[in-house]
Order: structure tokens, then sequence, then C-alpha cells
């Protein structure tokens, strides 16, 4: 008997977006920018990452975070929390490992 084979995709495009609109659900449905801070568009630095509605502003990842403010200056603009997208990161890939019957040979792929 042959072995069933899953492919799962995962979208994790938008994941520090998407975890600050988990927990804050104030953010939901709203663009939220991820990264610098604008300092009301004088900022330095960049867009770590940004909801699906922020692209809609035509805001993307490493955009500028001044260029970003100026499509878009109502978004709800946060820092970056490597602790809690780390935390939340591991148990996003705990729950992946449950399916997975041969521990260790789970491929990750980045596109």
């Amino acid at each position: 008997m042959e072995k069933e084979r899953y492919i799962v995709h995962v979208d994790m495009d938008a994941f520090y977006a998407a975890v600050e609109q988990r927990d804050h659900p104030t953010y939901s449905g709203k663009p939220v920018v991820v990264g610098a801070d604008p300092k009301g568009g004088k900022g330095r630095g960049v867009v770590s990452a940004c909801s699906y509605e922020a692209r809609k502003f035509g805001i993307h990842s490493a955009m500028p975070i001044s260029q970003a403010y100026r499509k878009c200056p109502d978004a709800f603009y946060l820092p970056v929390d490597h602790d809690k997208y780390e935390r939340v990161s591991s148990e996003i890939y705990e729950v992946i490992k449950k399916f997975h019957q041969a521990p260790g040979t789970i491929r990750m792929r980045t596109v």
C-alpha cells in the first residue's frame, strides 16, 4: 500500500502584522505596518512586514518607512517584537510537526 503524501502551504508573508492583529482586535481589518518608527514621515528604517490591508495602499516589506507613511499615514505603525514572533512561530511549527509522522523530515521552503 502506498503511503499518503500531503503538501501544505503556510503563508507567513504578513506574519508579524497578522500576529499583531490577532493580539489586538482593534487592528483587525486595518492597515498594520511593523517596522521602524515613521516619525511623522521623517523616520529612517524599513517596513519589516505589513498586513494585507496595508498592501492595498502600495506598502510592502523592505519599503522605506517614510515612504510607507506617505502612502498611508493612518495605518497602525508598530515596532518589531522579535521575542513574540519567535514564540508564535515555534507554536505554529509545533502544530505542523503534530501532523507529520517522521520527525526531522519536514522540509521548509521559502518562495
